[in-house]
């Protein structure tokens, strides 16, 4: 018994650095992929239930959930609680009702999110600021403080304003229904969909009234694919457990096995160790794993450190 109470204590200690990285890769892979299949579908299970929590709490709207869950998913600069918030101040009706008009949807947008005032004015922007005057008043919305974004540091890419601006460009392309993202099949088919270009201003800018070259801010393949993973693949999942769909769940694993993996600070110390992810499913189930049991030490409950301890007590 002291030899596996200091084995747990060595995988807690080495959590952190993902340490039983070293053990992964060394099983076969039939022991391998079996773990990562497990871990998968936890992962697929633990946002099913916050995709449901978003339905229940928006009075069982596909659509707004939908509309939630897009803006929780662009965010990428810890400014995921200031998108949920602007998402449930303006919400997907409004939106319906303004999206014949881009700029409309923009200045809705922008407006209430409070960024517009952090920023000098050009004649852009006070166009946008007039639009939003109106449609707060039609609305009665109340614009965020824009100190509840964090700004500093941001990439221009990843800027909220323009992401906020891509946001627009999508919304007003089409009354897009949950039909369209049930739909997605392959990585191309979620390219097509999101694959948008912000509105012509931004084609010289990233945040208002500052001037660049000419670049059109359309969000990239790796953003579209992101988009891919954490939000069309994990609606389908959502939805078709929800309809009893086992053809809707289906479609969502395998789109999620044809999407690239994800490249980030988890995946590449996974990485280290050699073993790598081949598929999107594969890279979400290495999070898993980091996010849920590595980094809270939950190591005796872990597919991979239940694995070490139950063969320590077979070789006692």
């Amino acid at each position: 018994m002291a030899d596996i109470e200091r084995i747990i204590k060595n995988l807690k200690t080495g959590a952190a650095s993902l340490a039983c990285g070293g053990y992964l890769h060394s099983l076969d892979t039939l022991h391998r992929h079996e773990i990562l299949i497990d871990a998968g579908y936890d992962r697929l299970m633990r946002k099913y239930k916050k995709i449901e929590e978003i339905y229940e709490r928006t009075h069982k709207d596909w659509n707004q959930t939908f509309y939630e869950m897009m803006f929780r998913t662009m965010d990428s600069s810890g400014n995921r609680a200031a998108y949920e918030q602007l998402a449930r101040i303006v919400p997907y009706r409004i939106i319906q009702r303004e999206q014949h008009t881009q700029k409309s949807v923009e200045a809705l947008l922008l407006g209430t999110s409070g960024l517009l005032t952090a920023y000098r004015d050009d004649e852009y922007t006070l166009s946008l600021k007039s639009e939003y005057f109106y449609l707060a008043r039609k609305y009665d919305l109340s614009p965020m403080r824009f100190k509840e974004w964090r700004l500093a540091g941001v990439r221009p890419y990843n800027h909220p304003v323009l992401r906020l601006a891509q946001i627009a460009a999508f919304l007003s392309q089409k009354d897009f229904a949950v039909n369209a993202i049930i739909d997605c099949q392959t990585p191309q088919d979620v390219e097509r969909l999101f694959g948008v270009e912000a509105s012509r201003y931004w084609t010289s800018h990233f945040i208002p009234s500052e001037l660049t070259a000419d670049i059109p801010k359309r969000l990239g393949r790796e953003k579209c694919y992101l988009i891919g993973i954490n939000l069309v693949v994990q609606l389908q999942y959502a939805y078709g457990s929800y309809i009893g769909s086992e053809m809707l769940r289906e479609r969502a694993i395998s789109l999620l096995e044809k999407l690239p993996a994800e490249n980030n600070q988890f995946l590449r110390r996974w990485a280290s160790y050699g073993v790598k992810a081949g598929n999107a499913f594969e890279s979400q189930a290495l999070l898993q794993l980091a996010t849920e049991y590595c980094r809270a030490e939950r190591c005796e409950e872990c597919p991979v450190g239940a694995n070490i301890i139950e063969k320590a007590r077979r070789n006692e």
